[in-house]
């Protein structure tokens, strides 16, 4: 494979905060348009994986390669040109709460200075982008007028209304009922599908990996159908960690094989 098809990779990555370790020696690549799914307990390194990536932190040792280009050296000027290349949805949605939706989502396009879009352009990307969710009445209300559900369809929106060619997700349905949960996946898929984004998604529920490895998004239907050979889901890649450490790298039929029974009980635990 070459190397510009290669969208993230991780060589021994190590992160370590007041000299404890976060991550280590971790090592994945993502390649163009497929998609991996961060599992494991809470504090085992996935959201520093996803920071990291993004070059939030910098790692002790090793090197993170976005978009072919080593990062762990870059300037923060360098990392913002990067950056806007990049969907983030962090944990829990993280709006402004001081901001209208509209402003919410509108945000990437103003404070990104490589994308460059008059005023004209960032109303009209931020309707797409809300229309995108189906949230384009709430252009004028707060995210405290919205649902949890719904604000994290907003969060949606704003990470990828730059129409961004990698889109991280932390945590998307934490704290969401199962339903939501699912019409959250469903957004992530359309995202995944329709534009053919390389996506990275941390999750505690086993059933949002089942869903992004054996589903894909139907335009037609705007539903999603089960994943055939002749159109298949894009390749979805599980990745488990525990204690900083990466200690699963495979498929979803791997991981059900896998006796490891740190592995296992993410299987079992099928909620």
């Amino acid at each position: 494979m070459n190397g510009d098809e290669t969208i993230l990779r991780f060589e021994g990555v190590t992160v370590e905060f007041a000299g404890v370790p976060a991550l280590k020696r971790v090592s994945f690549s993502v390649p163009k348009g497929e998609t991996r799914v961060l599992f494991g307990e809470a504090g085992s390194g996935k959201t520093v994986a996803l920071k990291t990536a993004l070059g939030l932190i910098r790692p002790v040792e090793g090197e993170v390669y976005l978009f072919g280009r080593e990062i762990t050296r870059l300037s923060e000027e360098e990392l913002f040109d990067l950056r806007s290349q990049v969907g983030m949805l962090f944990q829990e949605g993280a709006l402004f709460d001081s901001l209208t939706i509209e402003e919410n989502v509108a945000y990437p396009l103003i404070n990104q200075k490589s994308i460059h879009a008059p005023p004209e352009e960032v109303a009209r990307r931020v309707r797409e982008a809300l229309s995108f969710v189906e949230l384009e009445h709430t252009l004028e209300k707060y995210p405290s007028e919205l649902s949890g559900g719904m604000r994290r369809r907003v969060a949606i929106a704003r990470a990828v209304v730059t129409e961004p060619p990698l889109v991280l997700y932390d945590s998307p349905t934490a704290g969401l009922d199962p339903i939501t949960s699912t019409t959250i996946c469903a957004l992530i898929m359309k995202n995944r599908d329709l534009r053919h984004t390389t996506t990275l998604l941390v999750t505690h529920r086993y059933q949002n990996g089942n869903l992004l490895a054996n589903y894909r998004y139907d335009e037609a239907s705007g539903k999603l159908v089960p994943a055939t050979p002749d159109r298949p889901a894009p390749r979805t890649i599980f990745l488990g960690f525990r204690g900083g450490e990466l200690v699963f790298e495979g498929t979803q039929t791997e991981m059900e094989a896998s006796s490891d029974p740190y592995v296992g009980k993410f299987v079992k635990h099928n909620g």
